[in-house]
C-alpha cells in the first residue's frame, strides 16, 4: 500500500518538474522588444511600411504604358483649363512711351496672338527682345487687370547725325544708335558729325557743339580726324581744326577771338590749334592762284 503510494508521488513529482518553464523572455524576443523601444524603428515601421507599400502599388499601376499616358492626358487638360480661365487671359497689348514705328515693332514681337493665356507670356523674355531694338533704352512690362498687357517703354533721344559713306545714323547723347535716317531734310534739327570713330566720341562732340553755339548759324558739322581730335566745319569751305587735348577750350578760344576781332568774317581757310603754343591762321589763295599764307594768331 505504501509503496503504491511512493510511486504515485514520485510520478507526480516528475510531472510537476516537466511542467515548471522558465519565466524569462527568450533572446529573440528580449532582441526584438529591445528593437521596438528604438524610436527610429517605430517611426520607420509606423511611415515607412505605408509609404513602402504605397510606392509599391503606385509603382506597379504606373508600369502599365497605356494607364501613364492617360494620366499624362488628364494632367495635361487639367493645366489647360487652368490657364484658360478668363482671369488668366490677355486680351489686349497697350503700349506707352513708344513711337509708331517702335510700337509696331513692339507689337511683332509679341510670340502669342491675343487673346491667350498669361501663363504662355514669358515677360522678361519679351523685355529682353523689346530692349534689342536700338531706338529702346529700357522697357517695363506688366499684365494689369482686365487682361491688358501693358508695356511701358523709354525711347532713346536723337542727339547727332553720324554721317557714315552713304548713310546717316541717328546717336543718342551716349553714341548708341537709334535708327538709320534716310532724308537728312527729315531730321534739320540734328547736327552732323563724320569720320572713323565718331560714334565713339559723340559725348565730346555734343560738348564742341555746346561751346560753339555763338557761331550756330555758319556751323555745318564736325569731322572726327585719325580717331583723335576733332575739325569743326563752317560754311564758306572754313574749318577750325581742334587738337587732341581739351577742345572745348579751344572752340571758346576761337569764338572769343571773332567776336573781338571778326576772324572768322576774313578771307581764310582754316584755324589750326592743334599745337597749343603755335595757333596760326590759314589765309584763302589769291585771286592771282599763289598759293595760301599763314600767320600767327593771338588771343586772350
Amino acid at each position: 500500500m505504501l509503496g503504491r503510494r511512493g510511486g504515485a508521488a514520485g510520478r507526480y513529482r516528475d510531472e510537476l518538474r516537466r511542467d515548471k518553464r522558465d519565466p524569462a523572455p527568450s533572446r529573440l524576443a528580449y532582441r526584438v522588444e529591445r528593437l521596438w523601444l528604438t524610436p527610429g524603428f517605430r517611426k520607420a515601421v509606423r511611415v515607412g511600411l505605408p509609404a513602402a507599400l504605397v510606392l509599391a502599388v503606385t509603382a506597379g499601376w504606373l508600369g502599365d504604358a497605356g494607364r501613364r499616358a492617360a494620366m499624362q492626358l488628364r494632367l495635361a487638360e487639367l493645366r489647360e483649363s487652368v490657364e484658360n480661365r478668363p482671369e488668366f487671359m490677355v486680351s489686349l497689348m497697350a503700349i506707352d512711351g513708344a513711337s509708331e514705328p517702335v510700337a509696331n515693332a513692339i507689337r511683332g514681337m509679341l510670340p502669342v496672338t491675343l487673346p491667350a493665356s498669361s501663363f504662355r507670356i514669358d515677360l522678361e523674355a519679351l523685355r529682353a527682345t523689346i530692349a534689342q531694338i536700338d531706338a529702346v533704352a529700357g522697357a517695363e512690362l506688366r499684365i494689369r487687370k482686365g487682361g491688358v498687357l501693358e508695356v511701358k517703354v523709354t525711347e532713346r533721344v536723337p542727339a547727332v547725325l553720324w554721317r557714315r559713306g552713304g548713310t546717316l545714323e541717328m546717336l543718342d547723347a551716349t553714341g548708341h544708335r537709334v535708327a538709320t535716317l534716310l532724308d537728312r531734310s527729315a531730321r534739320p534739327d540734328l547736327p552732323v558729325i563724320a569720320g572713323d570713330g565718331a560714334g565713339q566720341a559723340v559725348p565730346e562732340a555734343l560738348a564742341i557743339l555746346a561751346a560753339a553755339e555763338p557761331i550756330q548759324a555758319r556751323l555745318r558739322g564736325l569731322v572726327r580726324m585719325g580717331e583723335r581730335r576733332w575739325d569743326v566745319v563752317l560754311d564758306r569751305q572754313q574749318r577750325i581744326l581742334l587738337p587732341e587735348a581739351d577742345p572745348v577750350t579751344a572752340i571758346q578760344r576761337v569764338i572769343a577771338l571773332d567776336q573781338a576781332e571778326d576772324m572768322l568774317g576774313r578771307d581764310l581757310t582754316a584755324v589750326d590749334l592743334r599745337n597749343e603754343m603755335r595757333p596760326t591762321l590759314r589765309l584763302a589763295p589769291p585771286a592771282t592762284g599763289e598759293t595760301e599764307g599763314e600767320m600767327k594768331v593771338s588771343g586772350p
